[in-house]
């Protein structure tokens, strides 16, 4: 099979950079066989499988051999795709997004640089997941934790650098982050903020530092490589329970919606909590065919059957208490008289529920990862989804029109909707996890149909996703279209001040270099 190359890259080319790439960081570190390359394409592919296949993987171990193989990849022209761990798997995983770029993968740098049980903060590297750091917390008895988002197999960098959410106190995860080091796509080392100071004794306490602030500047970008990042830790509660509120009613997510946002902004529910639909927590019970054999979404009569069943909601609301007996009673009698206002809701702690996703939540919202994967992986043959999570204020007519625009279209297409709020404190992420059979061409194309369909229409309804999967990036960056989509435009005069070959994750986040922007990539 023909090697895939980037666009422009011939064989002698690409020849030329791998043995560069081969002499920063060793032989047994580049690959660029069929196989060694075939598990960095994206795990549920909507497009054809190989069609965001990379021509090669480098593997670094040092901030050292990154500047030496960004500096090579530079010189020859080669694009580079970097991943932490890659295990992003609704948004393409660690797939690059212009097809056949090498993927520089960082999960050899795994280091715990520094944990400091005083001030709470740790400095991780790039390979660092939430087990590894989770697991060092607790060899080391430290006072503290780390907020996780659904599975822990993840890196800790690479989650914060995509806008990642988790479910404590701390879910926010850019929030949390304090200092980063970043190679430029000359090669060049930054530090940003106090991290800037030689010797810093502030470099992970005190995020903004002298001047401009450019942390956020390398979060879902292709300026530069990140190495190095602070966060700070979650400390130890003095006691904590997980809970579960079940609705009976699609219609009741606006009047809970209405309920929830005050006790966000007072913090009576001091962390992020999630609303899942009814059919994405059946899948974690079993296969769609034990409920529903037929074709098309499965039907409103089967769905009241599970609901029975499973003694679950038509929503289902997952949160925690952080704190002391008292206190955690006083917040729960503020909760639940607060939630009792909606008729048939259902309040459920852990351990008194046999659900296997409260369980799971009760793990994360504790601060430890959780490591079951079937779940939702369960509901299809050769299941795969791809993720698409518009944002909306926290009101409740706000909650309810985009539940029933997406409701809407998911019918239209024949697909089951499963979908799941993620309340902030005034604002909620409504995340699509669209599920599909990677063996059937139908079912990958008409999932990417109803992706675009959702993305076009929550826009025109002011609802702007904020991330997205490599086949649809351009699609999102074009509903940014503020003043001739100047916001792009201001994106693309920074990557080609610092990026003026476009070496570094072409495409990412629909940000092209000038070159492919000109030929249209």
């Amino acid at each position: 099979m023909a090697r895939n190359l980037p666009p422009g890259i011939t064989e002698p080319h690409f020849t030329a950079a791998v043995e560069a790439f081969r002499r920063a960081v060793g032989d047994k570190w580049v690959l660029t066989g069929e196989d060694e390359v075939a598990g960095y394409r994206d795990p549920f592919p909507i497009l054809d499988p190989g069609h965001f296949a990379p021509s090669a993987v480098v593997l670094p171990a040092t901030v050292e051999e990154v500047q030496a193989v960004v500096e090579a990849a530079d010189r020859h022209r080669v694009p580079l795709a970097p991943i932490s761990r890659g295990k992003n798997l609704g948004f393409g995983g660690p797939a690059p997004r212009l097809p056949g770029a090498a993927v520089l993968d960082l999960k050899r740098m795994n280091r715990i640089l520094d944990v400091d049980d005083r001030l709470g903060y740790a400095v991780v590297e790039p390979g660092v997941t939430f087990i590894d750091l989770a697991a060092y917390l607790h060899e080391h008895g430290s006072r503290f934790r780390v907020d996780v988002p659904d599975l822990g197999w993840g890196s800790v960098l690479g989650n914060t650098l995509e806008r990642g959410m988790g479910y404590t106190p701390y879910s926010d995860h850019f929030a949390t982050q304090c200092g980063m080091e970043v190679v430029l796509p000359d090669g060049d080392v930054v530090r940003t903020g106090m991290g800037a100071l030689p010797g810093s004794r502030t470099a992970q306490v005190y995020p903004y530092g002298y001047g401009p602030s450019y942390d956020g500047m390398f979060t879902q970008s292709n300026f530069g490589v990140v190495t190095k990042m602070g966060l700070w830790l979650l400390p130890e509660p003095a006691g904590f329970r997980a809970y579960m509120i079940t609705l009976p009613r699609e219609e009741d997510l606006a009047p809970f919606t209405e309920i929830l946002r005050p006790l966000r902004l007072d913090r009576t529910i001091s962390h992020v909590p999630s609303m899942r639909s009814l059919l994405l927590d059946a899948a974690a019970q079993g296969p769609r065919s034990a409920y529903f054999s037929g074709d098309g979404p499965v039907p409103g009569s089967v769905q009241r059957r599970i609901m029975a069943d499973q003694r679950i909601g038509m929503w289902n609301f997952y949160g925690a208490l952080y704190g002391t007996e008292a206190a955690m009673d006083a917040q729960w009698s503020v909760i639940r008289d607060a939630f009792s206002a909606i008729p048939g809701a259902g309040f459920h702690f852990a351990g008194e529920h046999d659900s296997p996703v409260l369980a799971a939540r009760a793990k994360i919202m504790a601060g430890r990862p959780n490591l079951e994967t079937a779940g939702i992986f369960q509901w299809l043959d050769n299941a795969g989804h791809i993720d698409v999570a518009p944002m909306a204020p926290a009101t409740g007519e706000d909650a309810l029109r985009l539940y029933e625009l997406a409701r809407d279209l998911y019918l239209e297409f024949g697909k089951d909707y499963m979908g799941n709020f993620i309340f902030g404190e005034r604002e909620m992420h409504q995340i699509h996890l669209m599920m599909f059979d990677t063996e059937d061409a139908g079912d990958r194309a008409r999932t990417l149909r109803l992706c675009e369909a959702l993305i076009g229409r929550a826009a025109e309804h002011g609802y702007g996703a904020y991330r997205a999967h490599p086949a649809i990036m351009d699609r999102v960056a074009a509903t940014y279209g503020f003043n001739d989509n100047a916001l792009l435009r201001l994106s693309e005069r920074i990557k080609d001040a610092l990026d003026p070959n476009g070496v570094l994750a072409p495409g990412k986040q629909g940000i092209w270099p000038r070159a492919l922007r000109a030929t249209g990539h």
